[in-house]
């Protein structure tokens, strides 16, 4: 929390005019000011437009401000970095600016005056005038022995080590140590250590004593005493750091020297305390000298190879004990490690992973080069170069007809064909591969495993499927509707076979053809075909039962202009009821029943939707068969009301219109509509009933009203009558 004289007084300034120069704000900051550094001086009203420009702060001279002062961009906040003196300058005339990379302003110029406010530092102008006593006494310094400290002393700190004494009165003590130590000295003479020692830190420091009057004046020359820090066993025995993994041959004989282990103490050197000696730790070994892999030294830390035999990529992290004291009880030790990798010899032959391969079926027409099998050998050696294989066909091959190649260190060699094959000549092949090593081989030869045969079946071609043309064309005017039969792809093959067939390239979308007759047909409506032009697609005929055997035509549309189109007939379709939201029900819409053309059997109606944009984003129409259509809800919702839509009922030359009449509403749970019930004949409205109601309770009030009125005023009448002329009752 800063204190509060810390918070510098600012001037309030109003707002003004865009063309108005900020009134001057006035900051004061103490001299010398010993909190924290950077102290926020004052906030100043940015717009919020500051954070598309640059503040930029300056002396009043307009140049870069060089003094100890900044601007916070993200808080706004005006701050110092360091102390000012008053007496180096008293005032500080600043102008913050907000400006673009273009140097143009965009706020400012806001100047600010910073005062520094004076502190009582300096001394006064008036004189003092001091007595000096000088006295001359006996300098009674003796000499002191060499003071022994044991390291690392358990004791209570500051531990007393000794004392000085100067006889004379008015005597201050002054310690140095050379090098610089923990020891002191108090007004008595008394030495002290201050913390423990380290001989390794330091083995010997030199103190010299001065004795001074309180002045600050020597009375004599320093006093010297010399202190040794006595050696224990404070340190742990240092491991060299673990470097790379030593490589050490597989077979190699025992008593091969692996490292050699250099353990350091930082103890006295000579002493018990550095003295190290070795134990191997890990791998254990096991039961007599006979199962040991590596022995170790204890005395010069030589890690030698044991009887028991290494195999090749074997990496082997070597734990060895490094003990002070010559192994003692009660020494220090650290655990080394040394890695040890076995390397590999060409001890191992290659091998195939697999022996026997396919029977893999060719064609007798397949491409000379066509790659028939890929085999795949491996090499347990390690060794890079131990690796490389060679490849030869061995047997099965007496013509030439095939023949291999491979990358010499990726192990896989790949056989392919350089002849063509023939069915009468030769139906099956048998070829035998073998791999042997490059690098010469140490050990058993090659073994079972160092041969792959190969089993190649040769197929009889058959020939592709032939069509009865080998272009196709067809007319079309753009006006045909979807469905429209253009053309029949047949086979012209004297081989009896069962074909499929299928376009390639119809990037318009406008044809379609039947898998197994041929039969093409438009797919939709030639919208953006133009008369004169033509579209060439490919028309792809492959074997059922084989399918890798094809053919293929062009087949070219010429689009023709459209017949000029009847007038269209309105046909009424009485009134169907849909419910929305939609549900999974539509209107069935037949075509016109009064024409010969469909009844002798000439072709099938065509469907389509109005070309109003609303009829065909709110309804969709599916084709059923030839003369029936399926109409439904496109959207999920659909007004409730009764809709008129247009359908175009196209055959041959001729076209309907049919305005289908469907009235959407909402259905209840069993998916009847609810429609809504007018008022029905004879029946009082709301109003009407209102207004009945209110008349009769009208007439209850009045009636109530006049009743009461009768009964107050007779009884007014009884009231004002005298009491003499009311007649007295009859006794009986």
């Amino acid at each position: 929390m800063v204190p509060a004289w810390l918070w510098l007084l600012c001037v309030s300034v109003p707002q003004a005019l865009p063309e108005a120069q900020p009134a001057e704000l006035s900051v004061e900051i103490p001299e010398n000011y010993g909190g924290n550094f950077p102290l926020y001086l004052t906030k100043l009203l940015l717009p919020r437009e500051g954070a598309e420009g640059q503040i930029m702060l300056s002396g009043d001279s307009g140049k870069a401000a060089q003094g100890p002062f900044a601007m916070d961009p993200d808080s706004g906040f005006l701050l110092v970095t360091r102390a000012l003196d008053r007496e180096e300058q008293a005032e500080y005339q600043l102008q913050v600016t907000l400006e673009t990379q273009d140097r143009r302003v965009l706020w400012g110029p806001q100047p600010v005056l910073v005062r520094v406010k004076d502190e009582n530092d300096q001394a006064s102008g008036h004189q003092a005038i001091a007595t000096v006593e000088v006295s001359i006494i006996e300098n009674t310094w003796v000499p002191l022995e060499p003071i022994h400290l044991a390291e690392n002393l358990k004791v209570l700190y500051p531990h007393h080590i000794a004392q000085v004494h100067w006889s004379g009165g008015d005597v201050h003590y002054r310690l140095e140590s050379q090098p610089l130590g923990p020891f002191d000295v108090d007004a008595e003479g008394n030495l002290y250590v201050t913390r423990e020692l380290d001989t390794e830190a330091q083995a010997e420091y030199v103190l010299q004593v001065w004795a001074q009057n309180s002045h600050g004046e020597d009375y004599a020359a320093p006093l010297e005493l010399h202190v040794l820090v006595m050696d224990e066993n404070d340190n742990v025995p240092v491991c060299p750091p673990r470097g790379p993994a030593v490589r050490i041959p597989e077979l190699s004989p025992p008593g091969t020297e692996v490292t050699r282990l250099s353990a350091e103490d930082a103890d006295a050197p000579g002493s018990p305390n550095s003295h190290i000696v070795y134990q191997l730790l890990s791998p254990e070994s096991e039961d007599g000298v006979e199962g040991r892999a590596f022995q170790v030294d204890p005395t010069s830390g030589s890690v030698t190879l044991g009887a028991l035999p290494l195999q090749a990529g074997q990496n082997i992290l070597l734990l060895v004990l490094a003990m002070d004291l010559a192994g003692a009880e009660g020494g220090f030790s650290s655990t080394c490690e040394v890695e040890v990798e076995v390397t590999d010899i060409n001890d191992h032959a290659p091998e195939f992973t697999t022996s026997q391969i396919g029977p893999i079926s060719l064609p007798e027409d397949v491409e000379p080069g066509t790659l028939v099998a890929m085999l795949t050998a491996t090499d347990a050696d390690l060794e890079p170069a131990f690796r490389l294989m060679d490849f030869a066909i061995e047997r099965g091959d007496t013509e030439g007809t095939f023949d291999l190649d491979w990358e010499p260190d990726s192990g896989r060699v790949g056989l392919r064909l350089c002849k063509n094959l023939s069915y009468e000549a030769a139906p099956s092949h048998k070829v035998v591969v073998v791999v042997r090593s490059v690098a010469e081989l140490v050990g058993p030869g090659p073994g079972p495993g160092a041969t792959a045969t190969v089993t190649v079946l040769v197929e009889r071609v058959m020939p592709p499927p032939k069509l009865d043309q080998e272009r196709y064309e067809a007319s079309v005017p753009i006006s045909a509707p979807a469905g429209s039969l253009l053309l029949t792809i047949q086979s012209s093959d004297p081989i009896s076979r069962s074909l499929r067939f299928s376009l390639v390239n119809d990037s318009e979308g406008w044809l379609c053809i039947e898998k197994v007759s041929g039969e093409v047909r438009t797919a939709q409506s030639l919208q953006g075909a133009q008369p004169g032009d033509t579209y060439t697609v490919l028309v792809e005929a492959q074997d059922t039962d084989e399918p890798r055997l094809s053919t293929s035509a062009s087949l070219v549309i010429h689009f023709l202009k459209a017949p000029p189109v009847p007038a269209l007939t309105p046909a009424p379709v009485p009134s169907r009821y849909l419910c929305t939201p939609r549900q999974d029900h539509g209107v069935i819409v037949r075509g016109p029943s009064k024409d010969s053309d469909l009844a002798s059997g000439h072709g099938p109606y065509s469907f389509a939707l109005g070309p109003n944009p609303t009829v065909q984003r709110d309804w969709r129409l599916q084709t059923l068969n030839g003369s029936h259509a399926y109409l439904t809800l496109a959207l999920h919702w659909v007004e409730p009301r009764e809709h008129i839509i247009p359908v175009v009922v196209s055959h041959n030359a001729q076209m309907w219109q049919l305005l289908v009449r469907v009235i959407v509403c909402r259905c209840n749970v069993e998916g009847q509509c609810m429609r809504k019930v007018g008022r029905m004949k004879g029946m009082p409205t709301k109003l009407s009933a209102v207004g009945i109601l209110v008349g009769t309770l009208l007439a209850i009030g009045i009636f109530l009203i006049l009743i009461f009125t009768h009964w107050t005023l007779s009884r007014k009448k009884d009231l004002d009558q005298p009491a003499d002329s009311v007649p007295l009752k009859a006794t009986v």
